[in-house]
């Protein structure tokens, strides 16, 4: 039983590697505008980029920084030493997802994507925002294993940058961007939420430890 139990957490340690190595590349990779033209490295967002500069600079400058966050906002044992550093990073990630999320509300309203692909990355956002807020009040009223709980939910819903750029090549290669850009505005976000919510029901002992 204590062996299926180290088991169990080195296999979660290893993934827990695997994701948070995948959001930091990530996060760097997306802030590549900062070393060349939008219409060179993302030619794709050029249109928003000359209709609503504020909001789009707001979403790709601030989501990466939010992205890069999570892995230290999460390791227990900087979070233990250095409780200060932990709380300024929170700081830090809150007001990340508030710029990062307004920019993405902004953006979901104009995407030219259709309707169904416009309600996911505005519903998105919404959450995105709230469950953040959420977390921040928590760790004001100092009721951490609340705190930890929506700070799960809003790192599920920051991790879909990771999730939709999966999805993005498989979409391309089997239905088509159009048509999977319409799916994974859902897809890159649902199942993490669904996912996290499964955890918290399941380790409620170390959520709250």
């Amino acid at each position: 039983m204590q062996s299926t139990e180290l088991k169990s957490k080195k296999d979660t340690s290893w993934a827990l590697i695997l994701l948070w190595t995948l959001s930091v590349l990530i996060a760097v990779v997306s802030l590549r505008f900062l070393v060349a033209e939008i219409s060179v490295v993302m030619p794709f967002m050029l249109h928003h980029a000359l209709a609503r500069p504020v909001s789009l600079y707001l979403h790709i400058g601030f989501a990466p920084l939010a992205l890069i966050l999570l892995p230290l906002q999460f390791n227990k044992r900087l979070r233990t030493a250095r409780p200060k550093l932990h709380r300024w990073g929170g700081r830090l990630y809150a007001l990340s997802v508030l710029l990062a999320g307004g920019g993405s509300f902004a953006l979901g309203l104009t995407t030219e994507a259709g309707p169904i692909a416009a309600a996911g990355f505005i519903l998105l956002a919404v959450l995105w925002l709230a469950t953040t807020a959420l977390a921040v009040v928590f760790a004001i009223k100092r009721q951490i294993a609340a705190h930890r709980r929506w700070m799960i939910r809003s790192a599920a819903l920051t991790l879909a940058a990771v999730t939709l750029r999966l999805y993005l090549p498989f979409g391309e290669l089997t239905v088509g961007f159009e048509t999977a850009y319409v799916a994974i505005a859902w897809l890159a976000w649902v199942p993490n939420l669904l996912l996290a919510e499964v955890y918290l029901r399941r380790k409620p002992r170390v959520i709250a430890a």
